[in-house]
């Protein structure tokens, strides 16, 4: 790769605006929530799994618990600490869905991503910038948000003579209110603000947001002030940004991981890094990285070079160390990329073990397909019947992790992969059987291909299920399985009714828009009715013979 400037810093856009919601302690919230006696109001409560403590409220973090420590160790830092076992993650993927599907609701773009259960980027450029062109700027003090192009009636009054929430950068004491950066961001507060509000209001959770211009910045402001709050970040210039990245620490940057901010602290210090990424604290400041004549965008590539390495990986930190971010948030998708269910074990060590975790793991995993990828039609009952699958994975992969060297605490990872088999879409069959099958046709396979050549010697300390190579649409299945015919011959006969032959012969038109509706057999005013209704006639066969994989394109599948 060739730099001819190899320090040049790379170019900022303010183009856009991005918000970051973060929902404070979310495992502790959803548990309080379905439970509110669990925890009144500043008790500390810890959610388990195993033997580590996967998360704790604030009130618990005021007594010193933290984070992934051991039960037994936060039990001694704070006797009073309640716990909830929290490996059931079934309640923290619905309440996720669910608040994903409110916020979703508010993007004209579609661009709004989900990360893990509890973060959402939401790129709302297109809704700010019509809410721009339609400001008074005389009368900022009591102007209106439009939340729709339709309905002008739709939307939240706002003072726009002052940002909403905390603000993480100078605020000029006469705003240029014709500086649309300065705008964008203005207004991008007071819908965060809203937003929080209505997600506190109508669901009874507290988030945090960052609002800037890209997706590591906004994260990155909205980490600022926790909990229960939200950061602008002021930045209108490139020397704003990178001002404000210079005090930050290293590893806190998102897209710089443990063994990446290790290597560049042993370059640039001589000191080795630590074997465990929890004990590794970064010691270096972006600034200091960022502005020591060591790096550079090549010698960054050099350094990160080797097998596997991800190709332009030292371009993109360079422009991380200056807070650039030009990865766009990403459009919402009505199905996951994959799903995956795993648990970690102290060491299974026989077979009837492994394949009882297996079992089990199966029954969550097509648990986990059925409430994630499958859908009713409109009208549709709720049994079995009545559904079809949004998607449908083509890749199983197993992956394992055991003791290479208990002694030295080494773990060696290994996966397999192939075919989901596809009797795991039949909605007609009990998930028990269908999981026991998925174990002896596919999994054990699998399994034996991870054994090695000695003997099966276990000893796994983690088992992953994982179904992934998502195909939206299940048209491709000549078993019927994903499809309902009497639900598309509903859809047909909706599709059909404008033509609809009324007793008296007259002419039916769309009612809702009073033109003649287009089909492919449009009826000549002078044709008879029996004419007309060959014509349906003729038509409706045509789509008969067409349902089993052929596309017509006049019927409305669903």
């Amino acid at each position: 790769m060739d730099f001819t400037q190899p320090r040049k810093p790379p170019t900022h856009s303010h183009n856009r605006l991005v918000l970051q919601f973060d929902y404070d302690c979310f495992y502790a919230q959803v548990h309080t929530n379905l439970n509110p006696s669990l925890a009144p109001p500043g008790t500390p409560l810890g959610i388990k799994q195993k033997n580590i403590l996967a998360t704790c409220n604030y009130a618990a973090r005021a007594r010193g618990v933290r984070k992934l420590m051991l039960v037994t160790e936060a039990c001694k830092v704070c006797p009073e600490l309640r716990l909830v076992d929290g490996e059931d993650l079934t309640p923290f993927r619905d309440v996720s869905k669910k608040l994903f599907g409110f916020i979703r609701g508010f993007s004209w773009c579609g661009r709004v991503e989900r990360l893990g259960l509890d973060e959402i980027f939401m790129d709302v450029t297109d809704l700010v910038d019509h809410n721009i062109s339609c400001l008074n700027r005389n009368g900022l003090e009591s102007s209106f948000f439009y939340l729709s192009k339709r309905d002008p009636e739709k939307g939240f009054s706002c003072d726009l003579t002052k940002f909403a929430g905390m603000v993480e950068g100078e605020i000029p004491e006469n705003p240029n209110y014709d500086d649309l950066g300065f705008l964008r961001l203005l207004l991008g507060s007071h819908l965060a603000l809203y937003l929080r509000t209505r997600i506190e209001d109508d669901y009874g959770y507290t988030s945090t947001c960052g609002v800037s211009t890209n997706k590591v910045l906004s994260k990155l402001v909205g980490a600022r002030h926790k909990p229960c709050n939200q950061t602008t970040l002021l930045a209108l210039t490139d020397g704003d940004v990178t001002n404000f990245m210079g005090d930050l620490k290293l590893r806190s940057v998102p897209g710089i991981g443990f063994k990446m901010a290790s290597m560049l602290e042993s370059h640039l210090t001589g000191h080795s890094p630590p074997d465990n990424p929890h004990e590794y604290e970064s010691k270096l400041k972006v600034g200091e990285v960022r502005e020591s004549p060591k790096i550079s965008p090549s010698s960054l590539e050099k350094m990160l070079s080797g097998p596997g390495a991800e190709r332009g990986a030292g371009s993109r930190i360079w422009q991380l160390l200056h807070g650039v971010d030009p990865s766009e948030v990403k459009e919402a998708s009505d199905v996951p990329s994959q799903i995956s269910i795993e648990d970690t074990y102290k060491g299974l060590s026989t077979m009837p073990q492994i394949l009882e975790e297996l079992h089990r793991l199966s029954h969550s995993l097509l648990r986990r397909m059925k409430g994630d990828l499958l859908t009713r039609d409109d009208g549709a009952r709720a049994d079995a019947g009545e559904q079809r699958w949004l998607a449908r994975p083509r890749t199983l992969r197993l992956s394992i992790r055991s003791w290479h060297n208990m002694h030295a605490q080494n773990y060696q990872r290994a996966s397999r992969s192939g075919p989901l088999p596809n009797f795991v879409f039949d909605l007609q069959s009990d998930t028990e059987h269908l999981a026991e099958r998925l174990v002896s046709e596919a999994l054990l396979p699998l399994l034996r291909r991870l054994s090695s050549e000695k003997g099966p010697k276990w000893n796994l300390q983690l088992i992953n299920i994982c179904a992934a190579n998502m195909v939206m649409g299940a048209a491709e299945d000549r078993s019927g399985v994903g499809r309902n015919i009497a639900s598309m011959f509903k859809h047909q006969d909706e599709a059909l009714r404008p033509w609809r032959v009324m007793h008296d012969g007259s002419e039916v038109d769309d009612k809702e828009t009073g033109e003649r509706n287009s089909r492919p057999h449009v009826p000549d005013p002078e044709e008879t009715p029996n004419e007309v209704q060959k014509a349906q006639v003729g038509n409706s066969a045509r789509t008969q013979r067409d349902i089993g994989g052929a596309y017509s394109p006049w019927i409305e599948y669903p």
